[in-house]
């Protein structure tokens, strides 16, 4: 089939490349055309496991190509896909929707009669209905366009397989479509074969779904770290607690962490996004319930700090400090609302000297933190340091010998805030380790 994606960020990008892949013709829209040159040379402009492998095997066959022109992806295809981004709104909870509202504007002139739209961007409940009159008032008069929602539960790092191989696909449609869903089941027909379900429901509900699935899994995470603060204070392990409460069936392991907390572009952006929409709808006593999920997150990243300022003696002023990691998580150079670099900071402004390494994140890192300073490698970040910090879970961090590296410190002495370091292999080559949620 032909198709496109409008807005090709990180949601974007990795749809149109794993379409290809399912053997769709796709052409891929985006304004910005430094982000086009670059994936038409099958490059993303961002790291994201596997999505290069994807874009320079479809660009290269021509299956799948980008332009930055709505005309074009307007006459392409009749099914569109709408990845367009909806941030956060300057000093407020809400989704901005401005470019999910110009998009449908700027797309709509070209659309032909029957064409489809689906949306997969993270909205607020109620989009659908103001966005179907933006599509209506700009299409071209007597054509009929249907409006669908479909919203993506992308992991980063996982995002390719969660797109080839999800959880579950939801396809949300208007009421009276009668033929949305059979367009759609066409697109994901491969993906419905091999055993990924379908859930079809009204736009409102796929909208909510979307947000109650990342406010319970923000939820899951502030849960497990408050029970970790209660380990420290009583000399419990978080780690047994976690693995006895994930063996209940009704709970579960996964997203059974503790550590530093949650970050990134996704879930503390749609944590706020729901709890704001929750408080407009007058669901106080569900934003409260959400509002305290996003206190406890924040409040792991303050907890690491107090831990850092414990460990050197009450003061951090004049401190030097390693930092392992940059980025939210490992496998990925996003460093929005990254929990390594609020502490990182944290530490910098409260006089401390901090030297910062990431595998893939460093760049961003220099960008949106000069202050702070960098190394480009484990090794040489950690050298005269008087504490070691291991605030993102790389691989490589777990691997480092802790022995080299207690010849490289000043004092040997780390706070794991990942919880992914081998305490005794740490401890038996001579470091005090502390790790959240731990003796």
């Amino acid at each position: 089939m032909k198709l496109t994606v409008i807005g090709c960020g990180y949601l974007g990008a990795t749809h149109a490349a794993a379409m290809a892949e399912l053997g769709h013709q796709v052409l891929g829209m985006d304004t910005d055309t430094d982000k086009v040159e670059a994936l038409n040379k099958g490059q993303a402009p961002f790291v994201e496991r596997g999505l290069d492998d994807l874009l320079a095997k479809h660009t290269a066959s021509g299956a799948l190509r980008f332009t930055s022109s709505y005309a074009e992806a307007a006459e392409f295809a009749d099914i569109h896909f709408l990845g367009v981004g909806t941030p956060q709104q300057e000093g407020s909870g809400a989704y901005d929707l401005t470019h999910l509202h110009t998009a449908v504007r700027r797309l709509a002139p070209g659309l032909r009669d029957g064409a489809l739209i689906v949306g997969k961007s993270t909205v607020p409940v109620g989009t659908v209905a103001k966005l179907r009159r933006t599509l209506d008032g700009h299409a071209p008069a007597g054509v009929n366009v249907g409006l669908a929602w479909s919203p993506e539960f992308l992991r980063e790092s996982f995002a390719v397989e969660d797109t080839l191989r999800p959880d579950r696909i939801v396809l949300g449609v208007e009421d009276g479509d009668t033929g949305s869903e059979a367009v759609f089941r066409a697109v994901y027909a491969d993906v419905l074969t091999n055993g990924s379900p379908l859930v079809v429901t009204g736009t409102a509900t796929a909208e909510l779904i979307k947000g109650a699935a990342n406010a319970f899994l923000a939820t899951k995470i502030s849960f497990i770290n408050a029970m970790a603060e209660l380990c420290e204070l009583t000399g419990a392990d978080i780690r047994q607690l976690a693995l006895a409460l994930g063996h209940d069936q009704r709970i579960g392991a996964k997203g059974m962490r503790p550590g530093l907390g949650f970050g990134g572009g996704c879930l503390p952006k749609d944590l706020a996004g729901f709890t704001h929409r929750a408080e407009e709808l007058g669901a106080d006593q569900a934003a409260a319930l959400l509002h305290q999920v996003g206190v406890i997150n924040r409040r792991r990243r303050e907890h690491t700090v107090e831990l850092a300022r414990q460990a050197l003696g009450g003061t951090l002023a004049g401190k030097r400090i390693a930092v392992w990691g940059a980025a939210f998580k490992a496998d990925t150079d996003d460093i929005r609302d990254s929990p390594a670099l609020a502490v990182a900071d944290a530490l910098h402004r409260a006089g401390a000297e901090v030297t910062v390494h990431d595998p893939a994140a460093m760049e961003n890192a220099r960008r949106s933190h000069p202050q702070l300073e960098y190394a480009d490698d484990p090794a040489s970040a950690v050298t005269g340091a008087e504490l070691l910090l291991h605030l993102t879970d790389w691989p490589q961090y777990s691997d480092a010998d802790p022995a080299d590296l207690a010849t490289r410190v000043a004092v040997p002495r780390v706070i794991d805030g990942r919880g992914t370091l081998d305490p005794a292999r740490w401890r038996a080559a001579g470091w005090t380790c502390r790790a959240l949620g731990r003796r």
